[in-house]
């Protein structure tokens, strides 16, 4: 089984969340600084409002798209998934995304969970492992997704590779 996050993972898009802080001031963060900040920020009772992640806003590809395109290659998508932070209003978006660019994940594979925690992914994780998969590939662009991915496969007899995706050194590399 193949699962990647969406967001600079596979793609980077202009897709902003807003933030409302206790005090009441207002803001937005792209997805990389969310990913980085929103534990703090929830810990602090900071409210989210991801409305412009129902639709994919300028998506480019990232540092992982071409790699997802070798494994459809090799393995074919039919295990392969999606699993992103965002609402489950955006699974036709990402799906139409993806599809344009050449990667064929089949709709049913994109699970856009509307909760951006680590232990909502561990949990969906584990969820494949009672299914029956053995051998996982695991790639977030958030630190925090992929220790705890790690950690929940690591209570399982089943091979693995979690990787962080990380856009900003891609795109310092000359490749």
């Amino acid at each position: 089984i193949t699962v990647l996050d969406f967001d600079d993972t596979l793609a980077t898009t202009e897709s902003l969340v807003r933030y409302t802080a206790p005090d009441g001031t207002t803001g937005v963060l792209n997805a990389g600084e969310y990913a980085v900040q929103y534990q703090d920020l929830l810990a602090q009772g900071y409210k989210f409002d991801f409305t412009e992640f129902n639709k994919v806003v300028k998506g480019k590809l990232a540092p992982l798209f071409n790699k997802a395109l070798k494994l459809q290659s090799k393995f074919s998508p039919k295990n392969m998934f999606i699993l992103t932070a965002r609402p489950p209003a955006a699974q036709k978006a990402i799906y139409d995304f993806l599809r344009a660019n050449g990667l064929n994940i089949p709709l049913k594979n994109i699970t856009a969970l509307g909760v951006s925690t680590a232990e909502s992914k561990a949990l969906w994780i584990s969820e494949k492992v009672s299914e029956g998969y053995n051998d996982f590939y695991f790639a977030d662009d958030a630190l925090q997704n992929v220790q705890a991915v790690d950690n929940i496969l690591s209570q399982f007899d089943v091979k693995r590779k979690v990787q962080q995706a990380r856009v900003m050194f891609s795109e310092s590399m000359n490749i």
